[in-house]
């Protein structure tokens, strides 16, 4: 999608420069609440991020002390929040939640899942399943979606065949987060591409490479395991309507057309469709809409506040103090792909988020990258996988959580079976040593 940005953060003048640690110690606050309060609760889910945000915010205002007013404190923060790449970040999550909400009032979700396991073979059940997860979230941009789309079917393939309920689980799971990585409207994608000025067709061509033969390994591993496997599972009646709005997303993404045009068009379909089948009439197409929209506010929120807690960061010098401490010993383009790798990483592990990470971690990526001349797309793509790679396998994200509510066994007995996730780190660690694909390595 030919959406060309500058970065995250614009460049604004710096303050006077403080102590390196305690410029970056908002961040350290807000990793360190959410943490602790997270592990005290006993559920990262208990503790939402925004609280953690706020709190690293106010303390970010409070160690400022090279502006005097509040009011000259909020200004700065202000800025870094209302930044235009931060805002039209949060007008793409807007639209996307609301086409995700239409979509699926009209069945596609149902559609889709239901179309796809229709041409599975019974011998390829796992290899079918798995790649009917990659096409379901690569088509609807989310990893929670397919894991609640999927997991209960393959929990019952599971009774049907024997297998483990565990293995089968971690299927699905491995197929969701390929999408999760590459899909167009997910949100991952967005916070990548608008965090480093890149267009999201660029990055996915670059991710591609990486996540194409992770998936083609595990797909392959799967036939082999599945071959003794002579089950077919059973499946309602396909609505092939309903496989229009995440074709015609896919299609028109593919094709370069800017995304905002393109969810708009896919809001627009859905409520065609939605009228023509009786799915809903114009209030419930609103409402639809609506409802879409709210269950992106606390993402949203939590887009503002990181933009305005790192712009404190930055005029307090906290951002040269990290990236200079990150680089001292870099000698090349390898070392600095690593260092974005294990800071996305870093932070995805303490907030269990590979959104919030990317969106954290967004700007430092992009100060590096200009430092040791990264191609744009290569840094995107490595944010992106990095940090899907931690949230598909840490226990206590929701997938994982979500996934092993609806299947019924724990989410450490899944961790095991986790070959994509695995698979996808390998080849993105091989990426940066290797240098592919070439064309945006170098």
């Amino acid at each position: 999608m030919a959406i060309h940005t500058d970065n995250l953060q614009e460049k604004q003048p710096a303050g006077r420069k403080m102590n390196g640690w305690l410029a970056l110690s908002p961040l350290l606050v807000f990793l360190l609440t959410y943490l602790v309060s997270s592990l005290v609760a006993r559920d990262f889910y208990k503790v939402p991020v925004a609280a953690a945000f706020i709190i690293a915010s106010a303390y970010a205002m409070l160690i400022t002390r090279s502006v005097d007013k509040t009011d000259d404190k909020i200004a700065i923060f202000s800025r870094g929040a209302g930044n235009r790449n931060v805002l039209l970040m949060i007008w793409i999550f807007v639209l996307a939640g609301a086409f995700a909400a239409t979509a699926k009032d009209i069945g596609a979700i149902d559609a889709t899942v239901n179309a796809t396991l229709k041409i599975l073979p019974g011998r390829l059940i796992y290899a079918g399943l798995f790649l009917a997860a990659c096409f379901i979230s690569m088509a609807i941009g989310t990893s929670v979606g397919t894991i609640v789309a999927l997991v209960p079917i393959a929990a019952g393939i599971a009774q049907e065949t024997g297998v483990g309920v565990p293995f089968i689980t971690a299927v699905v799971i491995g197929g969701a987060f390929f999408g999760d990585n590459l899909s167009f409207i997910s949100d991952t994608t967005v916070a990548a591409t608008k965090s480093q000025g890149c267009s999201m067709r660029d990055k996915f061509r670059v991710n591609l490479w990486i996540a194409a033969p992770a998936a083609i390994l595990v797909a392959a591993l799967y036939v082999v395991l599945g071959l003794r496997v002579d089950a077919v599972p059973s499946v309602e009646t396909v609505n092939w309507l309903g496989l229009i709005p995440y074709l015609l997303v896919i299609g028109l993404a593919l094709a370069g057309v800017n995304v905002v045009t393109v969810l708009a068009v896919g809001i627009g379909v859905n409520g065609i469709l939605g009228w023509a089948t009786g799915a809903y009439d114009w209030i419930g197409w609103m409402a639809s809409i609506g409802g879409g929209i709210g269950s992106m506010g606390e993402l949203i929120i939590v887009s503002l506040l990181a933009g305005g807690m790192l712009e404190l960061i930055r005029y307090n010098g906290g951002l040269d103090f990290i990236i200079g401490g990150l680089t001292r010993r870099i000698r090349g383009k390898r070392g600095a792909y690593f260092s974005i790798a294990g800071l996305v990483s870093l932070v995805n592990f303490c907030t269990a988020n590979n959104t919030i990470a990317i969106i954290t971690v967004g700007p430092l990526a992009r100060d590096i990258s200009d430092r040791f001349g990264l191609d744009s797309r290569k840094t995107a793509s490595i944010l992106d996988t990095f940090s899907c790679l931690i949230q598909g396998v840490i226990p206590y994200g929701a997938q994982m959580l979500m996934a092993s509510g609806l299947s019924g066994v724990s989410a450490a007995s899944i961790t095991g079976y986790l070959y994509y996730p695995f698979a996808l780190g390998f080849f993105a660690v091989l990426s940066i040593l290797f240098r592919f694909p070439r064309k945006y390595s170098c």
